[in-house]
């Protein structure tokens, strides 16, 4: 007991605590997703994002000091989307035979998302400023939030909706899969990766290790469309 305290003394007098905070935070949620063998509903990211959410609230902080501490884990987003290079390597041939299906599914997932997401803004009565942050939902974070300062939307706002694109996808694609009964763990990965990014990408890492790797192809290239088109696609979109 003493030397709990003492080590609770010595993270609160520093920024240590707020990075110890998330990573206990993600530990422990991803113990509850092992527990239940990974069951989509338990998705430790939604867990460990209500973990600290409660924390914060509960002590008072501002997300400005969460963030001065917990900037380390924003910094190792750079190192682990390069070494999704590793499983790319590994399974390359498989990638070099499914290019031009790839490249299709991509085409049309990328302009799916980005329209539909505008237009059902549009069909609930949204304002244009929301439209514009939804627009780029399904590319990851960083991407988006550059787009969405681009186009004249909210880059927070953007934020939020990225990551609930990503939980919400994460948690309904092994069911909505298993229901369509679609087979093809390529196939699955790539869908999960174009439509939630890293958290989809994540979660089909856990369910196959090439399901994964489509997946993170996916991430990538539709980053990179999503800029490209929404630019484009929005003046066609809005009122």
């Amino acid at each position: 007991m003493i030397d709990f305290v003492d080590l609770w003394v010595y993270l609160s007098g520093s920024q240590l605590l707020w990075l110890s905070a998330t990573l206990v935070a993600y530990l422990a949620a991803d113990s509850l997703s092992g527990a239940t063998g990974r069951h989509p509903l338990v998705n430790p990211v939604l867990i460990a994002v209500v973990f600290v959410a409660l924390l914060l609230l509960g002590s008072g902080t501002s997300f400005q000091t969460y963030f001065a501490g917990a900037q380390f884990i924003h910094f190792l987003l750079g190192p682990a989307t390069v070494a999704l290079a590793v499983p790319l390597v590994r399974y390359l041939p498989q990638i070099r035979r499914a290019l031009v299906p790839m490249l299709a599914a991509l085409l049309a997932g990328s302009v799916a998302a980005i329209v539909s997401a505008v237009l059902l803004a549009q069909a609930f009565g949204l304002d244009r400023a929301a439209m514009l942050a939804l627009a780029p939902k399904s590319s990851t974070a960083a991407i988006a939030m550059g787009i969405a300062e681009k186009t004249g939307g909210d880059p927070a706002l953007t934020a939020v909706l990225v990551i609930l694109t990503g939980i919400g996808g994460a948690i309904v694609v092994t069911p909505l899969m298993n229901a369509l009964r679609l087979k093809n763990y390529a196939a699955r990965g790539f869908a999960a990766g174009l439509a939630s990014h890293g958290i989809g990408t994540a979660r089909a890492f856990q369910v196959d290790p090439l399901a994964g790797t489509f997946a993170a192809i996916a991430l990538g290239l539709n980053g990179l469309l999503t800029a490209l088109l929404v630019p484009l696609l929005l003046p066609w979109l809005l009122p």
